[in-house]
């Protein structure tokens, strides 16, 4: 444990944790699961944190293997400033208590998880808790409270694991090893997970049973399988092998002798930045909740959602079904007010503060979701119940919500019609009999492999009056309680920003005088435009990127739509110039390539002087979405850029106060070791006006004739 003496010693990620990248395309033979100790952990994570208490709410895991279920691994702490100068060195001491909350047998030994509580008071300066396991200290054991007067910076990632057949070998660098390496100097306090934490696709190939099931060939047959205890229990052997394997030691396999990999700096991550999580479907299965309803109610394919909830709750959340108040009752949750469809449990949406002025909703878009539905209705007034009754006994001024699969995003109308189109029917049965494109069907159903992914999407045509009910409702919120709303998403595997902004008024070249006035108001005042909603979409973190004709795809389809007649939807033209910053982009508002991204209030960015070498800001400064590096900076302006050829207008954006500097950090070239990226910057305002209601003319409404 640190002293006085050696409180404040240095902190280089980059000289302590290079070597672990360079076995990042490797892994061993065999499962590197220990017999006995620690297997995994320790996994840090934030609760809530209480602002009219001053205090910090957080857990820490720890799982083992063949000890006593009395005998808790040892978890002290310290803490003390960050910074020299914050304050007295006045250094406190102090265990974490456990909580012994599951156990399981597991390849004829038994499995032992540990739940620590984590209750500390905030300061009037940021915090740095060391801790030690046992009394074995690593530099990467400590993690970083804000002050109760500073917002918290936060990461936002996705899709951190690899499709089954994915060749690894291709990337030599790791996305964690950039987290750990800009954490040391920014001080990350949260990371959001938003889905695919864990990518557990292999489960028909390292389940016996799942496997079996795949490949029995009588449709009915495979419809009618019940899933009988053994079956069960072979589920949980496997999702349980899979988080300890990959939450413990980074470790994954895939289908051919090149899948696999050994990320060994994510459980480093996990043990130095706590998380939030939400769910998407790779935590369980490919497609999970998109497929046919009868499909979903079949005794396999629902029980393979109940296993995987049940680990995703135990590694991701710390917390057993079997609890009831750690399940049902913590401060975080928003619970579904109905069980889900084919799971049979209450949904968790997670609420927070994360800073006297942010608070943090991770919507869970998975456990209620079918074919038609993303949220059940019930749930959505919990929710909008749970952000007024914040808003109104505390105000913020942002809200980041958490969404897995984006909602300002191309549509894939044309697609959808044909893969559900009876035109494919003879390719379909084709392709299930092997003669021809056998992986143009998945092996579940026989639907076109990527129609799960299409129906997946809030513009899929069975959820699209869900989402422009939904976008409305955040946008009547937003306005009404003066709350700037910052939307999170992945699952596409590409870099990219949707925005919703108030209508611009556009006609032929010669515009009108009042028309460039109405535009001025826009462009010039987005912290008084209350329909201003941005859409970080940031993925993956792991997992490989698309080709580059998706990008081609995309960009096609980015026109300015109508979201309502007075709100415009458009992706963020931020991509001008390719990650080596010399070579321009026309494909400027998608980047097909690995990424992660963070937000930060402009306060933390003006007050941390690793970030200001790297963003150098001042407040008043305008800015055009786009490039960040070292040695560019960001750009100032100080008048709008002209239109494009379609009329498309790309205002700079106002750095203010209140306001947060979203970054997008885009792997710079995959075969280097030194997992360098390139930022992509945006500043959000905060929202300096209410309205206590807006129109939505125009707009179909979800459920309304």
């Amino acid at each position: 444990m640190s002293s006085a003496s050696d409180w404040f010693e240095s902190w280089d990620s980059q000289e302590l944790y290079q070597e672990t990248v360079k076995a990042s395309t490797t892994c061993a033979p065999s499962s590197p699961i220990k017999e006995q100790g620690i297997v995994c952990g320790p996994v840090l994570r934030l609760r809530y944190v209480d602002y009219k208490a001053d205090l910090y709410h957080g857990s820490i895991l720890i799982v083992t293997r063949n000890g006593s279920k009395d005998s808790a691994p040892k978890i002290a702490y310290v803490t003390g400033p960050s910074y020299p100068g914050a304050a007295n060195l006045n250094l406190k001491h102090g265990e974490f208590e456990p909580t012994m909350f599951y156990s399981e047998t597991f390849s004829n030994s038994e499995i032992h998880m540990f739940r620590y509580n984590v209750t500390l008071p905030l300061s009037e300066y940021e915090q740095t808790v060391k801790y030690t396991v046992n009394g074995d200290a690593e530099m990467h054991y400590r993690f970083f409270i804000p002050s109760r007067d500073t917002n918290f910076n936060v990461i936002s990632y996705s899709c951190n694991g690899f499709s089954v057949s994915t060749d690894t070998t291709t990337f030599k660098g790791s996305m964690w090893f950039d987290i750990i390496k800009k954490h040391s100097g920014v001080h990350y306090n949260v990371m959001l997970g938003g889905g695919d934490q864990i990518y557990s696709d292999g489960i028909s190939l390292f389940s016996d049973k799942v496997r079996q099931w795949v490949e029995t060939k009588d449709p009915l047959k495979k419809r009618n399988m019940v899933a009988d205890d053994t079956f069960k229990q072979d589920l949980n052997h496997f999702y349980m092998r899979e988080y300890l394997e990959w939450y413990g030691y980074g470790h994954w396999k895939g289908s051919t002798e090149n899948s696999k990999t050994t990320q060994k700096c994510f459980p480093i991550a996990l043990a130095t930045i706590p998380s939030i999580n939400i769910w998407d479907d790779h935590d369980t299965i490919d497609g999970w909740g998109s497929y046919s309803d009868s499909l979903m109610k079949t005794s396999v394919f629902s029980s393979i959602g109940k296993a995987s909830y049940k680990y995703y709750m135990l590694f991701q959340h710390h917390v057993s079904l079997d609890e009831k108040d750690a399940y049902l009752q913590d401060k975080m949750w928003v619970l579904g007010k109905e069980p889900g469809p084919f799971i049979g449990e209450p949904s968790h949406s997670v609420f927070t503060r994360v800073g006297p002025n942010m608070a943090m909703l991770g919507l869970d878009c998975r456990t209620e979701r079918s074919l038609k539905t993303i949220v059940l209705r019930s749930t959505y007034d919990a929710v909008f119940e749970r952000l007024i009754q914040e808003a109104k006994s505390q105000k913020f001024d942002h809200l980041l919500l958490m969404l897995g699969v984006p909602i300002a995003y191309p549509r894939m109308v044309m697609l959808e019609w044909l893969f559900t189109s009876k035109l494919l029917f003879p390719l379909k049965y084709l392709s299930r009999k092997g003669i021809v494109a056998p992986g143009f069907v998945n092996e579940f159903n026989g639907d076109v492999e990527l129609l799960d992914d299409l129906n997946d999407h809030w513009c899929a045509r069975h959820h699209k009056k869900e989402r422009n009910w939904l976008l409305a409702r955040l946008q009547d919120f937003g306005a009404k309680y003066g709350v700037r709303i910052t939307i999170l998403s992945g699952d596409v595997h590409l870099a990219s920003m949707g925005r919703f902004r108030s209508k611009q008024r556009r006609h032929r070249p010669m515009a009108s005088t009042e028309t460039q006035q109405a535009n001025a108001v826009i462009d010039e005042q987005p912290e008084n435009d209350e329909r201003l909603m941005v859409n970080v979409i940031s993925s993956a973190v792991t997992n490989a990127p698309p080709p580059a004709a998706v990008a081609k795809v995309m960009q096609k389809k980015t026109p300015i739509h109508r979201f309502d007649r007075e709100t415009d939807e458009d992706a963020v033209p931020m991509f001008n110039f390719e990650t080596n910053g010399q070579t321009p982009r026309q494909l400027n508002c998608f980047l097909p390539q690995r990424n992660w991204s963070d937000i930060v209030p402009i306060q933390n960015v003006l007050n941390n002087e690793y970030m200001q070498n790297f963003y150098r800001l001042k407040l008043g400064d305008r800015l055009i979405p786009g490039m960040v590096t070292r040695e560019f900076g960001l750009e100032s302006v100080n008048e709008v850029k002209s239109d494009d050829l379609k009329g498309h207008r790309n205002p700079p954006y106002p750095v203010t106060e209140g306001g947060v500097m979203a970054t997008i950090h885009v792997e710079t070239e995959s075969t280097n070791i030194n997992s360098k990226t390139t930022a992509y910057s945006m500043p959000i305002p905060e929202l300096r006006i209410t309205k206590d209601k807006i129109s939505h003319s125009g707009l179909k409404h979800w459920g309304e004739k």
